[in-house]
């Protein structure tokens, strides 16, 4: 699913007879889109202040989320599928049911746009991050903040959990990729491998790699246990905004401000992912101890030393960069989802 500054929704059919859905609904931009963990739900945010829950099906169901008062930066679900959170440029963060679809609360103490926020993998916390340069960490059951990390060199546009909870990472305006420890309150590890912001990060689910969307035009990806950068990848002409890893690791996708959205094969962990996102979900479980070697590195820090990469440009390392547009088939706002 991808979502873009032309208003639209887009759901797109990789395997055989390829085809896109384009939905219809939003009035503005729309700037965040995530399927529900069971596939069976979409949520979208956008500028025209709302947020939208979709079936994504032909009939083009939709409701519609309304609270915020400026524009809505970011949406996700939580572990369950039960909730989902929005950060907005109104300063808030509110959280919704997706079953009652309707308001539950709302978490004031950004004093500046917030740029995204995220569930943990267990749902006991959120993550925020805003244009105070502040990220902050909320407790859901008390609603309150409970630890802010501060960065004086700029603000996070963008905060993501680890596979297993322990950790955020977040995406810095300043070119810096930092990686924090919620349970010691610890900077773990700080990357500056681009040239310009970082728009977009991504956890790969075995934990041991994170992948990156720059403003100046590359997404790299990050060997965290050696803490060094292993590939940079050139495709987007022009910023590269977002990029997500699939559920079990073997493919990645981009998107960029030239229009275009690229998928990508990962070669770089031959890991059985069935059983790493097993491991990952036993270790998020409310009863498990904290595993305090999540992340850490392994060797020695690499800061100042020149890091070496793997440069990929699809112009001339991917064969297939021709592959005809899909069909697109037009879905137009029918009804409200029923409760």
């Amino acid at each position: 699913a991808t979502c873009s500054a032309d208003r639209f929704l887009m759901l797109w059919k990789l395997k055989s007879q390829c085809r896109a859905y384009r939905f219809a609904g939003h009035a503005e931009a729309v700037t965040s889109v995530e399927f529900s963990p069971d596939g069976q739900v979409l949520a979208s945010a956008s500028q025209d202040h709302t947020v939208r829950l979709w079936i994504p099906c032909i009939h083009g169901e939709s409701s519609v989320l309304k609270g915020h008062t400026a524009s809505v930066r970011s949406v996700s679900f939580s572990h369950d599928g039960y909730s989902v959170v929005s950060a907005s440029n109104d300063k808030s963060i509110k959280i919704w049911s997706v079953c009652y679809q309707r308001l539950l609360f709302t978490l004031l103490q950004h004093t500046r746009w917030v740029r995204c926020a995220k569930f943990s993998p267990d749902g006991r916390i959120i993550a925020s991050c805003g244009e105070d340069n502040s990220v902050n960490i909320w407790d859901t059951r008390s609603k309150t903040c409970v630890n802010s990390f501060s960065d004086y060199e700029g603000y996070a546009n963008f905060v993501a959990f680890n596979p297993s909870g322990t950790c955020i990472a977040t995406a810095g305006s300043n070119r810096a990729v930092k990686l924090w420890d919620i349970r010691t309150n610890k900077l773990l590890q700080h990357f500056r491998v681009h040239r310009a912001g970082v728009n977009c990060i991504s956890f790969h689910p075995s934990d041991n790699y994170l992948i990156t969307a720059s403003s100046d035009g590359t997404v790299k990806i990050l060997d965290l246990l050696e803490e060094r950068l292993i590939y940079t990848l050139h495709g987007h002409q022009g910023p590269a905004l977002c990029v997500a890893f699939s559920k079990g690791g073997e493919k990645f996708a981009s998107g960029g401000a030239d229009a275009q959205v690229l998928l990508w094969k990962t070669n770089f962990d031959t890991l059985d992912y069935k059983e790493v996102l097993k491991h990952n979900f036993r270790r998020t479980h409310i009863d498990d101890p904290p595993h305090l070697l999540d992340i850490y590195p392994r060797l020695p820090h690499l800061h100042g030393e020149k890091l070496e990469s793997v440069e990929v440009n699809p112009n001339f390392d991917v064969p297939d960069t021709l592959t005809p547009d899909p069909i697109v088939v037009e879905i137009r706002p029918s009804s409200t989802i029923s409760t």
